[in-house]
């Protein structure tokens, strides 16, 4: 069977991350922060904050998408996190 066909196992919101990517004085990752916080304090998700400012990877990759969200590594969001998306990548 193909990959694109193939199922993968879902994994329960307590073994997802999520990473916000940003840098300080950012009103948006501030705003993104929250909704974060929020979404993986209420399915048990954990979450972290990487500063693009001391990433040259980082900084270059999305340095015109800030903030940007990540699930498992995966660009889920940028500019403005949506917190019914988020849960539903999460949880779904």
């Amino acid at each position: 069977m193909s990959p694109l066909f193939r199922r993968t196992e879902k994994k329960p919101p307590a073994e997802r991350v999520v990473t916000l990517i940003g840098k300080p004085g950012c009103h948006l990752c501030d705003d993104a922060q929250v909704v974060i916080e929020k979404v993986c304090g209420e399915v048990g998700a954990s979450w972290e904050k990487k500063d693009i400012t001391q990433d040259e990877e980082l900084h270059r990759l999305y340095w015109e998408q800030i903030p940007v969200v990540l699930v498992d590594g995966a660009q889920h969001d940028f500019w403005r996190v949506k917190e019914e998306r988020l849960r539903k990548a999460l949880t779904g």
